[in-house]
This record gives C-alpha cells, sequence and structure tokens, in this order.
C-alpha cells in the first residue's frame, strides 16, 4: 500500500501555488455534497426524522438554564424522571443554530458534517493508493447506501469520528510496519467529543479491541527461530501496548461526560434490550428491496470479490473489521452508513489499478494538492447565506423546512389556534416534531426517545397503536387532552368508531380527536 509515496513527482512537478489554490477531486467532492444537501430538496429530506425537534429544544434549554437535564423536561409520562441527554454538545450545537439562524442553521451543520466525512474517505482512499476512478466509484456506491440516514441527527457525527478512529488507528499500524511510527494521542481528544456527541463513541473501542487483537495474534503467531520473525513479534508487542494504553486513557476520556460511568451502563441496558431491539424500526435488519439497501448489497457483493481474489494481502486488522462492518450491516440498517464507510476504506485500496496514462496522473496530482480551499470558501459561503435566511438578493437558496407530506403541520396550526395546553397523546415518530413546535406550552405523552420510556411503556404502548386486545388500556392509563394521528393508522380507525372519542380535524396528513366530554 501507498501512504503518499504516489505524490513524489506530482508535488515537484506542480508550482506551490498551484497546489495551495487548485481544488482536488476530494475538495470538489466535499463542495458537491455540501450545496446539495442544502441547496436543494434535500435538505428537506435531512429534517425527516422529528427527533431533531427536541434535539433543538434540549440544546435551547441548556444554553438557557446554563446546565445539562438530568430529567425528562418534554413529557407528561416520564415528566420528572431521570433522562440521560448524552448527545447534549450536539444538542446545544443544534440548539444555537436552530435559535439563530432557524432550520437553514441545523441543515447546513449536517451537511458540512456529511459532505466531511465523504470526501475524507475518498482522500483516504487516494493516500492509501486508490486511483481515483475507483476511488469515485466507490464512494458513490457507499453515499448511495448511506442516503438511509441522511438525516440532522446526532449520528452524522459518528459517521465521521468513525472515518478519523479508523485513519487514525490505520495509519498507526501501517507506520510501525514501516519503521514510520505514528502516535495514537489524539485517539483520547477525540474521544472527550465522541462520548459527549452521539452514543456511537462506543465504536471506537470496538475499533481499538480490533486492531489490539490483531497485534495480539499476530504476536502469537511469529515464529522466534528467524531474525524477521523476532523483530515482527517485537513490533506486534509493542503496538499491542500502545494500542491497551490508547484505550486505557480513551475510557478515562470517555468517563468526561455529565454522567460519567453511568452512561456507559444505561447504554449497555438500552443497546441490550432485546423488546427495544426487536421493535425499533432501525434497528431491524436491512430490506434488500429498497434502493440504499441494495447499494450496500452491491458492496458486500464487491468486497467478497475483493477477499476472493487478494484476500491473501489483507492485514488481520482489515479482515477482522470486515467481518464486523458486515455484521454491523445486516444486524441493523442504521449501521448501514458506518458499515460501508468502513468497507470501503478497506476493499478500495484492494482495487486494481485502472492502468491509463491519464488516471495515474490524476491520482498523483489529487495527492500533491493540499490547500483545500475551496471547501472553506464553501462553508462560508452557505453559512453567510443561511444566516441571512437563505436568501441571496431576492432568491431563496436554502430553505429547509419538516415536510408537511410527513409532520402533521397543519394539525398543530390548528391545536395552537385552540391553545392547546396538552397532554398531547400522537405516535412516537411524530413526538420529536410536537416538541419542536409545542414545547412549553404543551407536553407530549410519547416520543422516539425509546431509552427513556422503556420496554413495559412501549409493549403497552404498541398494543394501542397496532389496536391489539387490550389497546385500550393505554389511553386510560395516559391522561391526555388531544390525540393526533396519521389519518390512515389503525388507531385512528378505531377511534373514529368508539363512542367516547369524537374527531375535531382531519385533513390528508392527519386527525385529531378529544374524547366526547371533553369536546365543547
Amino acid at each position: 500500500m501507498a501512504d503518499g509515496s504516489i505524490s513524489s513527482s506530482a508535488d515537484s512537478a506542480t508550482p506551490a501555488w498551484v497546489r495551495g489554490a487548485m481544488p482536488s477531486v476530494a475538495d470538489l467532492i466535499f463542495v458537491a455534497l455540501l450545496c446539495v444537501l442544502v441547496f436543494t430538496s434535500l435538505s428537506v429530506r435531512l429534517l425527516g426524522d422529528a427527533g431533531i425537534g427536541w434535539h433543538i429544544r434540549t440544546g435551547q434549554q441548556i444554553l438557557a438554564t446554563h446546565a445539562v437535564p438530568r430529567v425528562d423536561p418534554f413529557s407528561s409520562t416520564m415528566g420528572g424522571k431521570p433522562w440521560f441527554a448524552w448527545e447534549w454538545l450536539y444538542d446545544l450545537a443544534v440548539g444555537q443554530l436552530g435559535a439563530s439562524l432557524g432550520l437553514n442553521g441545523v441543515v447546513w451543520l449536517t451537511a458540512v458534517v456529511i459532505a466531511a466525512a465523504f470526501s475524507g474517505v475518498f482522500y483516504f482512499l487516494i493516500l492509501r493508493g486508490t486511483n481515483v476512478l475507483p476511488a469515485v466509484a466507490l464512494l458513490l456506491l457507499t453515499v448511495c447506501a448511506s442516503m438511509i440516514h441522511f438525516l440532522a441527527r446526532p449520528h452524522v457525527l459518528s459517521w465521521f469520528f468513525t472515518l478519523a478512529w479508523f485513519w487514525i488507528l490505520d495509519s498507526y499500524e501501517l507506520g510501525c510496519r514501516h519503521g514510520r511510527e505514528k502516535k495514537l494521542w489524539l485517539l483520547p481528544l477525540l474521544m472527550l467529543v465522541w462520548v459527549n456527541v452521539h452514543g456511537g463513541f462506543v465504536l471506537g473501542f470496538v475499533l481499538l479491541g480490533i486492531f489490539c487483537f490483531s497485534s495480539i495474534l499476530e504476536w502469537y503467531k511469529a515464529r522466534a527461530d528467524r531474525i524477521e520473525e523476532v523483530l515482527e513479534k517485537i513490533r506486534a508487542a509493542k503496538r499491542a501496548r500502545n494500542l491497551a494504553l490508547a484505550g486505557l486513557f480513551s475510557g478515562l476520556a470517555s468517563l468526561a461526560n455529565p454522567y460519567g460511568w453511568k452512561l456507559h451502563e444505561h447504554i449497555y441496558q438500552y443497546l441490550s434490550n432485546r423488546f427495544l431491539m426487536d421493535h425499533i424500526d432501525e434497528f431491524q435488519s436491512p430490506n434488500f428491496h429498497r434502493a440504499a439497501q441494495r447499494c450496500f448489497l452491491v458492496l458486500l457483493l464487491i468486497t467478497l470479490a475483493a477477499l476472493a481474489v487478494r484476500g491473501r494481502d489483507l492485514r488481520v486488522s482489515h479482515g477482522l473489521t470486515v467481518l464486523f462492518a458486515v455484521y454491523a450491516g445486516l444486524y441493523a440498517s442504521r449501521n448501514i452508513p458506518v458499515s460501508a464507510l468502513l468497507l470501503v476504506m478497506i476493499i478500495g485500496p484492494l482495487a486494481p489499478t485502472v492502468p491509463t496514462g491519464f488516471w495515474q496522473r490524476m491520482t498523483a496530482v489529487e495527492t500533491s494538492l493540499r490547500g483545500h480551499l475551496w471547501p472553506v470558501f464553501a462553508v462560508i459561503v452557505t453559512l453567510a447565506i443561511a444566516a441571512n435566511s437563505g436568501r441571496v438578493g431576492s432568491a431563496t437558496l436554502i430553505d429547509a423546512h419538516f415536510d408537511p407530506q410527513r409532520m402533521p403541520m397543519s394539525a398543530l396550526d390548528f391545536l395552537e389556534k385552540d391553545e392547546v395546553k396538552g397532554p398531547i397523546l400522537s405516535v412516537d415518530n411524530w413526538g420529536g416534531y410536537l416538541i419542536y413546535r409545542l414545547y412549553p406550552k404543551a407536553k407530549v405523552v410519547v416520543d422516539d426517545r425509546h431509552d427513556l420510556y422503556g420496554d413495559e411503556f412501549f409493549e403497552s404502548y404498541l398494543k394501542m397503536v397496532r389496536v391489539q386486545p387490550g389497546w385500550q388500556d393505554f389511553l386510560r392509563a395516559h391522561t391526555n387532552s388531544y390525540v393526533l394521528l396519521p389519518k390512515e393508522s389503525a388507531l385512528a380507525g378505531a377511534l373514529a368508531e368508539a363512542r367516547d372519542w369524537k374527531e375535531i380535524y382531519a385533513d390528508n396528513i392527519a386527525v385529531v380527536f378529544v374524547r366526547g366530554s371533553d369536546n365543547p
């Protein structure tokens, strides 16, 4: 594998000012992704998950109180009960952006992170010796597979941190093999941020464990009867020690969160809860009849082909990472983007070199361009436009908003005119939008913070939503002023036929009910 050597001749042939000002392909990928995500209808798609609503309101509460919440402020059923706002630092960022720039600012931040992650993957492939053409093809496949989770939520930060984490570990292992040992001190520093923006920080320890275990395995397998094997055994032992120390310091850094070790316990209990894992949509295995999942399937097939042809060239750490990425992607749809990123970074350098002088020259030039001014310029310009209400002159270029075909916008307009005081019972995947629109005037009965509500609560809730025997028990157990439901839902049909419920509003998206005695 190459690690920058490919650019030596291009560096000497290209003037320094050109290398600083000319955009690389990675720069163009960043700018293209950023512009597509903020200037097109994809900005609305990024707001397709209502959960961003409670993230924004949580951040604004932190700004107002100067404290990270420890009890739930949004729900009538869980109000005052312990709550882990483990993504508080992300919430703080989107809360500030939401207050100053509106939803345009939230979409802008999401687009910057996504663009940085995928352009970073491309640059990693180039540095590892992948030609530009196969690198672009693999990246496009990865982007298409990851669009299943292109949403303004904190998980996109875990995509970026996964890239950075793997890059550091891979560079360290590769450097040790070539006598250019890289430092691991960045890992604990990254963990200080990662642990406070998303629960995906656990993935960092999985990758650390993989690389540490591979070093131990190489140490164990190395023979002691040849000088080369003895030296490799010594290097493997040193790598294992250093990776273990990096893991120790990263573990200590992960305790630097508002909840200490209790956060780790809480995440473990959440992810090991079989009922929640079996009933939350994003934790279900992928449906390969859909476009993004089919792209991931193609990537899996390419991985198998690459391993069949060049599997012997694979390092132990890469082989273990492939196994983990395949398992994670097949286990839950939400893991597909991270799995795709890891697979591409491993199989990309295994891709055959395109026997064309043009693409080889393109690859050499790509690694020689170091300025990266265009991404910085694009970030500043798009932020300025977002700060100007998305307008340039009389033209509106950024118009981030919730999709009225997915969210009950008109129904909430009606309830706000009726001076709703709540609590409001709705489906969990609308709860975040209700919090965004109505908090603090009204509280919700349920939203998508499944770890807060727990399995017993959701078992009863799902029985109601699916109109299964005993479905009215949830309605009796939890006080509500209004019931807001998708128009075509089974529960809406059941309430329409029930004598003690009355419909007071309906449109093509949502319907609102009150108890018969509550209707004036």
